[in-house]
């Protein structure tokens, strides 16, 4: 019973994801034009590392290989969360607006098919570039391919069980979608920099309540030196932001007031 739950999950999470690629497949132009111009919006961002590090060989240690694979593991780990679990960046609106009352009369858990309402094109365009700049580094040879995997799905699942634990503070404090886009791109922000950069407090806080470490810098260190135990300890880490951004989901949502709202979502 439990492995034919746990197939039916993965099927409709497939189905859905399939659903919203041809919804926005249906305008390949303005598909294509979110792909490219998020790829040359990552590129234009990249100058900036590239102009300062051609004039210092290193900052504290840290040189543009590394930066390139930092870059990479970020916008392809962003890219992933975005397009598998658009929906996160909704998810206050969901909250506040009641359009969660949809989601409770269906036979799927809330949470999934929150997320995987939306799917953002331009996310595809991150990974691309992501990848890209991975591989621009020369850090990854083929036989390190695997742990890069391992690496931005991680930092995915990081990035969307940050956006479920921001955006559910609207369960407790109501209009919160600004503070919380806020606070995710923050993460975005923290985890573009070199980790050196920052020590103290800040430092246990980009370990813990706004985790670049977890999104950017550990997935550095298992894509520049792989080794099981560094991939197991990320995974980890990772399933234990998804188990909490969940159940903190859960208990909001036994708090949820309808919003009275009927309606189908597509």
């Amino acid at each position: 019973m439990a492995r034919h739950g746990t197939t039916g999950h993965f099927a409709f999470a497939a189905a859905l994801l399939a659903t919203n690629l041809k919804a926005s497949l249906a305008q390949r132009a303005a598909f294509t034009m979110q792909v490219v111009f998020m790829i040359l919006n990552n590129v234009t961002f990249f100058v900036f590392w590239w102009a300062l590090m051609q004039r210092v060989d290193t900052i504290r240690g840290w040189n543009l290989a590394d930066i390139k694979v930092l870059f990479g593991i970020v916008a392809a780990g962003f890219g992933l969360a975005v397009t598998l679990a658009g929906g996160v960046r909704h998810l206050a609106r969901f909250i506040d607006e009641g359009e969660l009352d949809t989601l409770l009369t269906q036979p799927r858990a809330v949470l999934p098919y929150a997320l995987g309402l939306r799917m953002q094109a331009s996310g595809v365009g991150d990974v691309l570039s992501g990848i890209g700049f991975i591989l621009w580094s020369g850090q990854v040879p083929w036989r390190g391919l695997p742990a890069m995997a391992v690496a931005v799905v991680a930092s995915a699942a990081v990035f969307t069980a940050c956006g479920v634990l921001f955006f559910s503070l609207a369960f407790w404090l109501g209009k919160v979608e600004s503070f919380a886009r806020q606070l995710w791109d923050l993460l975005v922000t923290f985890s573009l920099y070199p980790e050196p950069l920052f020590g103290g407090l800040l430092r246990v806080a980009l370990f813990t309540l706004l985790p670049a470490g977890f999104v950017g810098y550990v997935p550095l260190r298992l894509v520049q030196e792989p080794t099981l135990a560094r991939a197991a300890m990320l995974v980890g880490v990772a399933c234990t932001y998804l188990a909490l951004a969940a159940t903190m989901f859960e208990r909001g949502l036994r708090r949820y007031s309808s919003g009275s709202r009927f309606g189908t979502f597509g």
